[in-house]
């Protein structure tokens, strides 16, 4: 989300986490110093999470102060170590994954006692936003004790799919590109749309 005039239309749609993108590489990057009303006019009841990749941890504590951002998720090659950091600060960490075909579940296990959730994206040469899916069967091998997100291109057509999903540790969807009028413009019918099915 980049508009706080759009942020209040989405916000209409009950979201559980509202993404605020403050990676300058991105399309839907919140600038520099960005508008305060963007957070200011999110509900109590949805979460605010700040996107980051690669930052120096300081700017990410500042960033969090000053805008009252709940969780960070992480989207680069941020090592665990660097996670824990974070974490130790109080803050909730989401930590991003790009999965592929030959992706190992295991090299994750160091991460467990850093983050607070995974998340499972489609494995590009960009850091998400890309909108491609990668194959879902895969989190089938998953079994590591640590709720995730999956995300990777889903689109306002997938509600069905996902909900036939049965995997004890899926704890949330994340929808992005697909839902888009422009690059961090959403369309609130598609989302409103979306929320209502999965969660009926």
């Amino acid at each position: 989300m980049c508009d706080p005039l759009n942020v209040k239309e989405i916000a209409e749609a009950k979201p559980d986490f509202m993404g605020f993108i403050f990676y300058s590489g991105s399309p839907r990057y919140v600038g520099g110093e960005p508008d305060m009303d963007l957070f200011l006019n999110v509900p109590s009841a949805t979460q605010k999470t700040g996107v980051f990749v690669n930052e120096d941890p300081d700017k990410i504590l500042d960033l969090t102060r000053r805008t009252g951002i709940d969780l960070v998720q992480l989207h680069g090659n941020e090592p665990a170590d660097y996670c824990s950091q974070l974490r130790s600060s109080g803050i909730i960490i989401i930590k991003a994954f790009g999965i592929t075909e030959y992706f190992d579940f295991e090299k994750l296990k160091p991460y467990i006692p850093a983050c607070d959730y995974f998340l499972f994206d489609t494995k590009t040469e960009k850091f998400g936003g890309s909108g491609l899916k990668f194959d879902w069967t895969k989190i089938d091998e998953y079994h590591l004790e640590k709720p995730f997100f999956l995300s990777g291109g889903i689109g306002p057509e997938d509600a069905s799919l996902i909900k036939q999903i049965n995997h004890k540790n899926l704890f949330a969807v994340d929808i992005n590109s697909r839902f888009e009028i422009r690059p961090g413009i959403k369309d609130r019918e598609k989302v409103e749309a979306f929320i209502d099915e999965i969660k009926r």
